[in-house]
């Protein structure tokens, strides 16, 4: 991790501006086509949600500023990203995960199943480590949403990306995701938005 020289920022004005806001956050809402990753899936018998979120992992990594993190009154660029999930239980409430990143999908995948089996067993709502390094990120499966609001607690200086996935829906002859997505504006605006689903788009057609 280290800080990034805000003075120097060629976003200072950016911040400084979206900083002022009450709700500095904005969101977006696309399908993805996630075709491939679920044949995939199916093939390793492996479980799609965590294909599909390492496929967003690594896409999330590869972009800086979706590592930028506020902390008190500077910026903080982290080397990695996890992924905060939250991870259903058979009573129907959940618990939130904190999934350490790893570009290897089968060391990802045991990181995912050790954190499932955690919250399985537990009735704790947070993870014993919860830090900024990650996104928050939740699936919904039963809604082909075509729009999506998160939480948001009045902190300007929350940082942490959220998304959301949803029902996946048969299009001819695809499968198609909804995918939403919250950032805050001082730290990511819409082209790191678009590089990140582009990213994640062609992660998910790598098979």
């Amino acid at each position: 991790m280290k800080e990034l020289d805000i003075n120097t920022w060629n976003r200072k004005q950016h911040f400084d501006h979206y900083m002022t806001l009450a709700d500095p956050f904005f969101a977006v809402t696309v399908e993805v086509d996630v075709t491939k990753m679920y044949q995939l899936a199916k093939k390793t018998n492996t479980t799609f949600f965590a294909r599909y979120l390492h496929a967003c992992m690594i896409a999330i990594n590869s972009i800086e500023n979706f590592r930028y993190r506020i902390i008190e009154d500077k910026i903080y660029i982290y080397d990695e990203i996890a992924a905060s999930a939250t991870i259903a239980r058979p009573d129907h409430t959940y618990g939130f995960s904190f999934i350490y990143f790893s570009p290897d999908f089968e060391t990802f995948n045991t990181n995912f199943l050790r954190e499932k089996e955690r919250i399985v067993n537990s009735t704790d709502l947070f993870p014993p480590v919860n830090s900024k390094d990650c996104i928050y990120c939740s699936a919904i499966p039963w809604i082909n949403f075509k729009g999506h609001k998160e939480t948001f607690a009045g902190d300007v200086k929350d940082s942490i990306p959220r998304l959301a996935f949803g029902k996946v829906v048969r299009t001819q002859n695809s499968l198609m995701m909804p995918l939403a997505i919250a950032v805050n504006h001082a730290l990511v605006d819409g082209h790191h938005v678009g590089l990140f689903i582009d990213e994640f788009q062609n992660n998910l057609l790598k098979i």
